[in-house]
């Protein structure tokens, strides 16, 4: 069986995938989408039924197509956002071919390229672009375990309150997907505990834009690096019931318990952190900081936006933040189930390139390796804050397309005779 030859592989047909068949097509080179599943798969069969994207229509989107059917200040449900890529592959018309694992990627041995060996055989590539995401590897910390007789499930297995056994629920992580599941919990009826850790506390909207708006125009999407000592803080943003802003105080006052970050847990307990009121007031000290900034932007430009005094309100503390909870006995507490939010880990096992450090992170400079034909996209952080969102993802296949472009025309230059 003679061996396929491809210029540029693109491993992943998820929003990075097609962003950068797209980037590919424009630079004219040539090349092929591999993705295991379907197109946009994890948004199907990876996430809870009522998601909804966190950022309305009109911004979580690529610049060449808009949301058909829905309000530009809307949030697009989970599967209309997968039909929105599907639609978008087909409008480029990427050369995406589904249903096809890549198991190993290996560098030829005296003659460029790699080696790919796929489920449906080899692939001779030039070039290599691991378009795969940070959502690979479900982590849940090793503290419960497996014969202590509670139910656990990570946020990714997490499809609705019906699929959690009858009684109370720890929901360990507040970030986007924590603070939505422990409402949509406490909503179905459930005894909530919800442990809070470091987070950031956008307002939804001010002033008549939404968040979205706000960190664009202040120029926050595109801060290059993160500050020392907030690599573990989360984002808790909501655009469920229309959006709103996450208020952990409300979801207090409405019967939730807040506890803090998450330690340790021994026969039977579950120990917290005493950190629970520190880690809300500094949730509400961001969101302060963006309305302080968002004013001034305002009177900078002598913009007429309605004032709205209301958004700087803030309630007073509930008992369970100003006497926390330290000690959990989840029997006593009729806790049944606890739901890891706690995040995800990259899967490059496949890739068996020099690519990557001690602690199997890529080494990369905006997506291009240190080991030359290798590129990275769709990781958190990967040039700018906005790497991992919809819109942050395509100007990043961008610059690795034209980086891509610019080696392949070296490799074609021929010196005159």
């Amino acid at each position: 069986m003679s061996t396929e030859k491809v210029e540029t592989l693109v491993v992943g047909a998820g929003q990075a995938g097609v962003a950068m068949s797209e980037h590919l097509s424009n630079c004219g080179v040539p090349h092929l989408v591999l993705e295991r599943n379907r197109i946009a798969e994890r948004w199907r069969s990876e996430r809870w039924d009522s998601l909804v994207a966190n950022g309305p229509a009109w911004h979580d989107r690529f610049p060449g197509m808009e949301f058909s059917d829905i309000d530009p200040e809307a949030f697009a449900p989970k599967e209309r956002v997968a039909d929105y890529f599907v639609a978008y592959a087909e409008k480029i018309a990427a050369p995406i071919r589904c249903g096809v694992e890549v198991r190993e990627v290996r560098r030829n041995v005296d003659r460029p390229g790699f080696r790919v060996e796929t489920s449906d055989g080899v692939i001779e590539a030039d070039s290599v672009v691991a378009a795969t995401g940070p959502f690979q590897h479900p982590i849940i910390p090793p503290l419960i375990p497996e014969d202590a007789g509670i139910s656990q499930i990570h946020s990714n297995a997490y499809r609705n309150p019906e699929q959690l056994p009858e009684g109370a629920v720890l929901v360990v992580g507040a970030g986007s997907s924590g603070a939505q599941i422990a409402d949509e919990l406490q909503r179905s009826g459930k005894r909530v505990y919800l442990s809070v850790g470091p987070h950031d506390l956008p307002p939804r909207r001010y002033r008549g834009r939404d968040f979205v708006w706000w960190l664009g125009v202040l120029g926050k999407w595109d801060a290059a690096a993160l500050e020392p000592g907030m690599e573990h803080v989360t984002i808790a943003v909501s655009g469920a019931h229309g959006g709103h802003t996450v208020d952990f105080r409300r979801l207090a006052a409405q019967g939730m318990t807040l506890v803090g970050r998450t330690e340790s847990f021994a026969d039977g307990v579950m120990r917290f952190a005493t950190d629970l009121a520190d880690n809300i007031a500094q949730g509400n000290a961001n969101t302060l900081s963006v309305l302080d900034e968002a004013d001034a932007y305002i009177a900078r430009n002598g913009l007429d936006f309605p004032p709205e005094p209301e958004a700087r309100e803030v309630g007073p503390d509930p008992e369970c933040v100003t006497d926390p909870i330290l000690e959990l006995n989840l029997a006593e507490a009729g806790v049944t189930s606890v739901l890891w939010a706690t995040g995800f880990a990259v899967d490059y096992s496949w890739l068996k390139v020099d690519a990557f450090d001690a602690e199997g992170k890529p080494k990369h400079e905006r997506g291009v390796s240190v080991e030359p034909g290798v590129y990275f996209l769709g990781l958190p952080w990967l040039s700018r804050r906005g790497s991992s969102f919809i819109w942050g993802v395509w100007h990043d296949a961008k610059y690795i397309a034209d980086q891509i472009s610019i080696q392949r025309q070296y490799q074609a230059y021929r010196p005159p005779a």
